[in-house]
């Protein structure tokens, strides 16, 4: 993981890292997912990620998750009020992770590609190369 991110310019710190229950922080997620613009999503998961790996906050702390809200654009009363709102989207969160759990999903990242034949998967950390030989058979099966 640590070589993938230097070519990205992330600069992952493993050591001492905790261990946490990122339910409120997929909750987050997917109240923006569901009700906002498409990409402010993502700009809060970027958010996370850094403050997560390269800097070693609580992924659900309230604190961490307002300063990714305010950071992606969202006003500080608005992110106060989302994050401090602990039901908001829970129930759909908790669904959405029951149904992928019965589907056999373990770990993140898993990503499944449907070819024409039969579906390609990825578990957990995978070069670019990798994603590009599966979507290049992807391709290869749909042409």
């Amino acid at each position: 993981m640590e070589d993938l991110g230097k070519a990205e310019n992330i600069k992952f710190d493993f050591g001492g890292g905790m261990l946490a229950n990122t339910l409120h922080a997929h909750r987050v997620l997917q109240y923006l997912q569901n009700n906002k613009e498409q990409g402010l999503q993502l700009e809060v998961l970027k958010s996370l990620y850094t403050q997560y790996f390269e800097q070693r906050a609580h992924p659900s702390s309230t604190e961490t998750l307002k300063k990714a809200c305010v950071a992606a654009g969202i006003s500080q009363d608005e992110a106060e009020k989302l994050v401090e709102d602990g039901d908001e989207e829970l129930r759909e969160t908790k669904a959405a992770i029951q149904e992928q759990a019965g589907n056999g999903v373990d770990s993140v990242p898993y990503v499944i590609f449907e070819g024409r034949k039969r579906d390609f998967t990825l578990i957990g950390a995978k070069s670019v190369a990798e994603y590009e030989k599966a979507l290049g058979q992807v391709a290869k099966e749909c042409a």
